[in-house]
């Protein structure tokens, strides 16, 4: 997926068309990163247009002023002092490991703790002989003095930039520029939600702690999906098509959720596709009778009564 704004602000787009992987990094005027690769050591050019919203731009999401970065949903990547050292933690359990200590970086883990995060079931008896090597390897990829305490443990590894607590911040910083309808503002930081949002979290691992990231990530999605909306019918112009597709993404990924058809409604208005604006109406009144028995809510009724004056 690529997101832009008008010509006078930052242009973000994808490098590879066929690889999702790779993409442009741009910042917003107030030098937000915008866009990352899902690989922390791609570097891309930026396209820009106009001087005031083109200084200092280069930077990753992963801002480089940090000497340790890492990316835990997506592919695992670990940076530290420019050197790559995911590929030393070898092993599904080890990179499991290594991923729970990062989430839970800023509290003690108790070992037993530990042991169910990895395995469904763990033998009281066998935790300290299965769980000791990968400590052991850990602590040689990360360094002896990062992993701390041995009844309970945690990782430490100082100031470090993880793309999980930047999404989480980033929608915080987002849902405040859109409540102060400074939309330009909210570009940046909607953006590093989304793509960080968007990607998959251990692919192929089941556990409970697992499900609760996912989770977390689906609800980010849907806040940055509605900020994204917001500013992008605040820019207005050529920017009412990424309020479309957002409202449209968040109908599939919310069908509930009448936010998402509001904004395709005010966007889908504010391109005078009034007749598509009344079928989107009927569609949500639709479902909410259908599978809840209810009307929409005043709000969206409002919404409704001054798009049939407009008609």
């Amino acid at each position: 997926m690529a997101y832009g704004v008008e010509k006078r602000r930052v242009i973000a787009c994808q490098v590879v068309a066929d690889n999702p992987n790779h993409l442009i990094v741009a910042v917003t005027s107030g030098h937000e990163a915008a866009l990352t690769s899902n690989q922390l050591w791609h570097r891309s050019s930026i396209h820009t247009v106009g001087r005031a919203y083109g200084q200092n731009v280069g930077m990753t999401l992963a801002s480089g002023d940090l000497p340790i970065r890492i990316q835990i949903c997506g592919p695992l990547a670990i940076e530290l002092g420019g050197q790559r050292l995911e590929g030393r933690l070898r092993g599904r359990q080890g990179r499991l490991l290594f991923t729970y200590l990062i989430v839970n970086r800023h509290r003690q883990v108790l070992r037993d703790e530990l042991a169910e995060a990895l395995w469904r079931e763990p033998d009281p008896a066998a935790i300290e002989a299965r769980l000791n090597p990968l400590l052991s390897k850990l602590r040689r990829v990360v360094g002896a003095e990062a992993v701390e305490g041995r009844s309970t443990l945690r990782l430490h590894l100082g100031p470090a930039w993880v793309d999980l607590e930047a999404a989480t911040d980033a929608i915080h910083r987002a849902e405040s520029a859109v409540a102060q309808r400074d939309w330009v503002r909210a570009w940046g930081p909607v953006l590093v939600a989304l793509f960080v949002a968007e990607r998959d979290f251990l692919p192929g691992e089941d556990a409970p702690w697992i499900d609760e990231i996912r989770h977390q990530l689906d609800d980010l999605h849907v806040r940055a999906l509605e900020c994204y909306a917001a500013a992008e019918l605040g820019i207005a112009g050529s920017e009412l098509a990424g309020a479309v597709r957002a409202g449209r993404k968040l109908i599939r990924l919310a069908p509930l959720r009448e936010s998402g058809y509001r904004y395709l409604i005010e966007a889908l208005t504010a391109q005078d596709n009034l007749a598509e604006a009344l079928h989107v109406y009927g569609q949500l009144r639709e479902r909410l009778r259908d599978e809840l028995g209810v009307s929409p809510s005043p709000a969206t009724r409002e919404l409704y009564e001054r798009l049939l004056r407009a008609t």
